[in-house]
């Protein structure tokens, strides 16, 4: 195999991450024993020839890879203490081959249902490869540096169903379905060899032909059996082709397992009066991963970079003493940037997003919200969307704007105001109580599903700033009040009878709430509800703090989501219940041991009446590793 790929160092994982958006860790920094990657890929082998469903109860030793010492601490790193995998997704292998996947952005899961894309590092996905990968066998197509740069999605149903495209008329016109390799290729083996075919170019094409700073295509290869690749959730990426001889396929096949990973706590601040050092990303010169040149990258790239770098690591994101300036130039570089903000077409979606990070930290908070404020109430989404960016990165200065917008008339506007809200409101009961009254009463489902995650972002904020005694409480009492309401609805799939990427809004639902599917059991139903997953979403997260916090409400959040997972006919709804009562009754063994006890027996009592598991999930949430390897080999998953 030829040079391996430059892997990413634990020292460098954060600056990478935070401009990269993907970072690759070595097989030997996991800390398990080679000999398991080879285990792994032979039992999924002979499970792929035999034409059996690979899950953890066919290949338990993919439960070690997910708790991998390495991997443990390079998530921690990424997402905090006890992040958490989304049960019942995409977790599962998927094999290279003949065709391409276009362009695409995935949901945020689980299986396409939309959400509000966090800039923050929220969501971030790992690919495990139990094999070598050659830089023939289909490696994972990426497009790094392109994790903030986004599509309208609110009015252009292209973007609708969670999943955001590029040159989404290559899955349209049916290119996708055309074998690029393989026996039945219509293209010449030296064209594929070299990436010549015209499936290639266009792919290639639609990338550079967009614009943006630093985006091309990248393929992450060669790696060595046992490579961990984790990116932002934002990251255009797809399924690539196969290069090398189609014969040898089905002898050597080339795997991988995918896994949706979220952070259910606040990055752990540096202490009193501690910054991390400034990055001079320009001097970086050539990204040895990708070969870009950083001295490329513009100020519209740096000032997000920055900003994220910092709040992975606890803050500041602001400068404390920005450039010394008079009141008149800043108000003349706060309008210019205010101009930049209104940039126009896909093109200029760096210029915007970048203005508005830059018009964050321009040192006039004051300023910066009225602006902001003002991008805010724009009628073209692309205007709305680099102002939420701003506002959240403003942080809690932006508290008032945003909680005014929470009022407004417009859908879109409220929706981007409680998003904002959970990620950068002033962390207390008035901010709580303006997110519960849109999840009470909004009559958009988009609106109040992104209500119901803005609580758990919101409550793990608040524990982090030393008042979740205060808040959790109140979004507990918010969360199981929506669950009481909420209804499931068949899957937008099932019911329109096409294509999850083309489902459109109805007079029920305004969002996609993602694929209908019971994944083969007949306890559950083809069934989705964006406000129901959010809401216990955000009740994973708050779980993740211990029962100490819950006060009044202890027992109605054990007893609601105890009945969700006896009750619900969503799997999705149920493994998300069954991991916050988890987490519950593990995490913080030592808070309260009764409730602890309590919280086990209930969880213990339900998981025996489960007929399938999300083993990943539960392990994450602080199950025992041997419990779960000796009960996956005797349950399906």
């Amino acid at each position: 195999m030829p040079k391996r790929l430059a892997y990413t160092p634990p020292e460098h994982l954060l600056r990478d991450f935070a401009s990269r958006g993907l970072v690759v860790l070595a097989p030997e920094s996991l800390g398990v024993p080679a000999e398991i990657h080879a285990e792994i890929y032979r039992k999924e082998k002979r499970a792929s020839s035999a034409k059996q469903k690979i899950t953890a109860a066919s290949i338990p030793e993919i439960l070690q890879i997910v708790n991998a010492p390495g991997v443990a601490a390079a998530c921690d790193q990424l997402l905090g203490k006890h992040w958490a995998v989304v049960p019942f997704t995409h977790n599962a292998p998927f094999a290279s081959g003949a065709h391409d996947q276009h362009w695409h952005k995935d949901d945020n899961s689980p299986l396409n249902g939309r959400k509000q894309r966090h800039h923050h590092a929220i969501q971030v996905e790992m690919l495990y490869y139990p094999q070598a990968v050659a830089e023939d066998m289909g490696p994972t197509a990426t497009v790094p540096y392109s994790q903030y740069w986004a599509f309208n999605h609110e009015e252009n149903h292209d973007n609708f169903a969670g999943a955001d495209h590029l040159d989404f008329d290559y899955y349209l016109s049916g290119m996708e379905r055309e074998p690029v390799s393989g026996p039945k290729s219509r293209y010449q083996e030296a064209e594929i060899r070299a990436g010549d075919t015209r499936h290639d170019i266009r792919l290639r094409e639609a990338v550079t032909g967009i614009g943006w700073p630093l985006v091309r295509q990248f393929e992450a290869a060669p790696l060595e059996a046992g490579s961990v690749v984790l990116y932002s959730h934002n990251l255009f990426h797809r399924g690539n082709h196969r290069r090398d001889d189609w014969r040898a396929w089905k002898r050597k096949p080339r795997f991988l397992w995918r896994f949706w990973l979220y952070r259910t706590t606040e990055p752990k601040r540096r202490g009193t009066g501690a910054v991390a050092p400034e990055v001079d990303w320009h001097r970086l010169g050539v990204d040895p991963m990708t070969g870009h040149n950083l001295a490329d990258a513009p100020e519209d790239a740096t000032a997000v970079w920055r900003h994220h770098y910092h709040w992975l690591q606890g803050g500041p994101s602001k400068p404390s003493a920005p450039a010394p300036c008079s009141a008149t130039e800043r108000q003349r570089r706060g309008q210019a940037l205010f101009n930049a903000l209104h940039a126009k077409h896909d093109a200029g979606e760096p210029t915007r997003i970048g203005a508005a990070y830059q018009l964050a930290a321009i040192g006039d908070d004051e300023l910066a919200a009225g602006l902001l404020a003002e991008a805010l109430r724009n009628e073209r989404e692309t205007v709305r969307r680099a102002a939420t960016y701003g506002l959240v990165a403003l942080g809690t200065p932006a508290t008032e704007v945003l909680l005014e917008a929470s009022r407004s008339p417009v859908k879109w506007v409220r929706k981007a105001a409680v998003f904002a809200l959970g990620d950068a409101g002033e962390p207390g009961l008035g901010v709580a109580e303006a997110i519960a009254k849109r999840l009470r009463e909004d009559a958009s489902v988009y609106v109040r599903s992104v209500a119901a995650g803005a609580l758990g972002c919101l409550g793990r904020r608040a524990i982090a700033a030393g008042v979740g005694d205060d808040v959790v409480p109140s979004c507990f009492e918010a969360l199981i009040a929506s669950l009481r309401l909420e209804e499931n609805r068949l899957g937008m799939n099932v019911a329109q009878k096409r294509s999850i990427k083309i489902v459109r809004p109805t007079d029920e639902c305004d969002v996609c709430e993602g694929i209908g599917t019971n994944q083969g059991v007949a306890r559950f139903a083809p069934v989705r509800s964006a406000v129901r997953e959010n809401a216990l979403w955000s009740a994973v997260i708050l779980c993740s703090h211990g029962s100490a916090l819950l006060g009044p409400m202890l027992d109605a959040v054990i007893e609601t989501l105890a009945g969700v997972v006896r009750e619900d006919d969503n799997i999705f709804s149920v493994g998300l219940a069954l991991d916050a009562l988890n987490r519950l009754a593990r995490l913080h063994q030592h808070d309260r041991s009764n409730v602890s006890t309590r919280a086990a027996e209930r969880f213990d009592t339900l998981l025996a009446q489960m007929p399938v598991h999300s083993w990943d999930s539960l392990l994450r949430g602080g199950y025992p590793e041997q419990s779960a390897f000796r009960r996956s080999t005797q349950t399906p998953t």
